[in-house]
């Protein structure tokens, strides 16, 4: 029976092989990687996945495509929303998979991709960034535009609070472009695919400081700092020294970063 898209889910369809072709070659799955594809739909991107993988952990919220999707053998379904999903706990769980091939590390190390919806994927990525410890690298198609904001550079219009948090945790690149007609429906938005690969030694801060510091920062983006983040800094008794005659756009991550751990 054919699946209806589902809007409130929003789902939208990968349905052009090469495009699908040119995904599966980014991501290249290599047989035995303990991988985690988030929003399946109908397998589109799956099968040529597990092809190479020989298994492979889904997770899908739609009750219908959850039940589609069990009847595959080479499948393990996690039927949930993944905002609630505990993904250093599953991480152990598709270690201990006979499938799973051995890895040189003892940690169990989670490869994660997929197709995120429009609706809930800047959400999806701060969920992700809460479990970045048991994540080997992520690929998702995303809209183009939020991947343009987390890649973006400062001093420029796309620069912002997504930016930071996440160019401070991961290395990120823009691998492809992904036009609407790739999907059905098709979405009124053009795609893209980002690489996420998390930095082996990222400067240790408190995340949840660095975000409220971000939120503050961006809040009021076309006025100078003084007047949202000085007044945050100094609600804190800040000593330290930190230019706020400037936007927030102006300011690159690193500067931000040091700040979260003096501020």
């Amino acid at each position: 029976m054919k699946h209806i898209p589902r809007k409130r889910f929003g789902q939208h369809f990968l349905s052009d092989h090469g495009i699908i072709d040119a995904i599966v070659d980014e991501i290249n799955p290599q047989a035995g990687d303990p991988m985690v594809e988030i929003g399946p739909g109908l397998a589109a991107l799956t099968q040529p996945l597990v092809e190479r993988l020989g298994h492979l952990t889904v997770i899908e919220l739609d009750r219908d495509l959850a039940n589609r999707l069990r009847s595959h053998t080479q499948l393990t379904v996690v039927e949930s929303d993944v905002l609630r999903v505990d993904f250093t706990d599953l991480a152990a769980r598709v270690a201990s998979l006979p499938s799973t091939r051995a890895r040189t590390t003892h940690a169990p190390m989670l490869r994660v991709v997929g197709n995120l919806p429009y609706n809930i994927s800047t959400p999806i990525l701060f969920h992700l960034l809460e479990h970045v410890h048991v994540i080997e690298d992520q690929h998702f198609m995303l809209q183009k535009e939020v991947i343009d904001r987390m890649v973006a550079k400062p001093s420029t219009a796309a620069y912002g609070r997504l930016s930071v948090m996440l160019q401070w945790r991961y290395a990120m690149q823009d691998v492809l472009f992904v036009p609407p007609q790739s999907f059905e429906p098709p979405p009124r938005v053009d795609s893209a695919v980002v690489r996420m690969v998390p930095r082996a030694a990222p400067t240790p801060i408190n995340p949840k400081l660095l975000q409220e510091l971000v939120q503050v920062a961006f809040s009021q983006r076309r006025k100078l700092l003084r007047h949202t983040l000085g007044a945050w800094l100094t609600q804190r008794n800040f000593a330290g020294e930190f230019n706020v005659q400037r936007r927030a756009e102006e300011v690159p991550v690193e500067e931000f970063v040091a700040l979260a751990q003096t501020a």
